[in-house]
């Protein structure tokens, strides 16, 4: 178990800092939350101290013996300073060595790594003097979780907005858990998100999903050494720093992206919800509803099983090891055996869509792991633990010989 320093500084986002800590937290690691002044107007000391269990720091001079020197004292204790969110204004101070305050006096103090995840306006990221503070606190070692982008606060549209509190605790991670390269060597792919399949140049049939169980997993795979291929669909959730990441829309585009990467890979994992169905042709221009007839009839056809075609294209290798997920509503095993047998796969990752904290877009997932030889429920738990859990699953099948699913 590892000792975090969190800090949390002023913007909107700071919200978000609490579900870092709680995953932190949920993760077995101790947090200690660090709020500026102006972070505590937006969010309030009482949250983290209820997350962590332990007291929160606000001031560089608070009372009691020794006070004053609290951040010499905890910055020879922690095994990493994580700032989310990291405001404009505290990129400057750590990028110039001011130290007003006790997040930054703790910046200068420590010799713990430090992981910063910006969040601010789209022009303030884009200034020069922001650009070149991340550069010099980048030259110093310091890591940084890349801002997503989206509606802002301010009102504006791009980049700026904190990453997803699973970005930002993979990071962390990253740090605190650095594994023994137990994939290094290893080519994986992985697919994350919807896919949407156009109606016209409107509208488009598409699903819920997120995209966040898929970004996992590419996000532990590459934390393990891996050389990771993220084919990513329509997703709201940013993608994890990997090796190449494919943007595609349609099934179709999926299948071409993830046959492109094929080539040399050890392992795929089809984590992305693709759609069943697509309209057999697309209308052209927009369907007009004042020129159409009281009802509308859309024809629907199947869309590529992309991983039924990497069983069958296996045929009777061992490689690539191939990983599936099975959605449904009610219980989810007696479809994941029967996809299990008919694409030839090695696992599928199965569950139940209708479970509270395990359907689209939360940050939980509570699965099953079908196999040929083994049922495995497993428990609530984040998203980033599923896919460790996952992970773990694909390094014994690399290791040890799978066992193909019955033809």
């Amino acid at each position: 178990m590892a000792l975090v320093a969190l800090g949390v500084t002023g913007g909107i986002g700071a919200y978000k800092a609490v579900e870092v800590a709680r995953l932190l937290d949920r993760r077995g690691h101790e947090v200690r939350a660090v709020l500026t002044r102006a972070a505590t107007r937006f969010v309030g000391p009482l949250t983290f101290e209820a997350i962590t269990r332990r007291p929160v720091i606000t001031s560089q001079f608070a009372t009691g013996m020794n006070a004053d020197i609290e951040h010499v004292a905890l910055a020879s204790k922690i095994d990493l300073l994580l700032v989310a969110p990291a405001t404009a204004n505290v990129i400057g101070k750590f990028a110039n060595g001011i130290a007003d305050d006790f997040l930054s006096t703790l910046y200068l103090a420590t010799r713990a790594p430090v992981v910063l995840a910006p969040a601010m306006n789209t022009q303030m990221w884009e200034h020069a003097a922001v650009a070149d503070n991340l550069r010099r606190l980048s030259v110093r070692g310091v890591r940084v979780v890349d801002p997503g982008e989206g509606y802002l606060a301010c009102g504006w549209i791009g980049k700026g907005r904190l990453a997803e509190p699973e970005a930002v605790v993979q990071a962390a991670l990253a740090v605190l858990e650095p594994r023994a390269a137990s994939l290094a060597g290893r080519r994986v792919i992985v697919t994350a998100g919807p896919t949407f399949e156009d109606l016209d140049p409107v509208r488009f049939v598409g699903n819920r999903s997120s995209g966040r169980m898929g970004c996992a997993v590419a996000a532990e795979a590459a934390r393990r050494g891996a050389h990771v291929v993220l084919v990513m669909g329509p997703a709201t959730v940013e993608p994890p720093a990997v090796a190449e990441i494919v943007r595609v829309r349609s099934a179709r585009e999926m299948r071409d992206a993830v046959a492109g990467a094929l080539p040399g890979a050890d392992a795929v994992v089809m984590a992305a919800a693709v759609a069943d169905f697509a309209p057999r042709a697309a209308a052209a221009q927009k369907i007009d509803k004042a020129g159409a007839p009281g009802s509308l009839t859309v024809t629907l056809e199947p869309t590529p099983d992309i991983l039924a075609e990497l069983g069958a294209r296996r045929g009777g290798e061992r490689r690539p090891v191939l990983i599936g997920f099975s959605a449904a509503t009610g219980d989810p095993v007696p479809a994941a055996r029967q996809k299990l047998a008919a694409k030839h796969v090695d696992l599928i990752v199965a569950n139940d869509v209708t479970l509270p904290g395990a359907g689209f877009d939360v940050t939980t997932n509570q699965v099953t792991f079908v196999s040929t030889d083994a049922i495995e429920p497993m428990p609530l738990m984040g998203k980033a633990d599923v896919a460790s859990a996952l992970l773990d699953r694909v390094e014994r099948l690399l290791v040890h010989e799978p066992v193909l699913a019955p033809r």
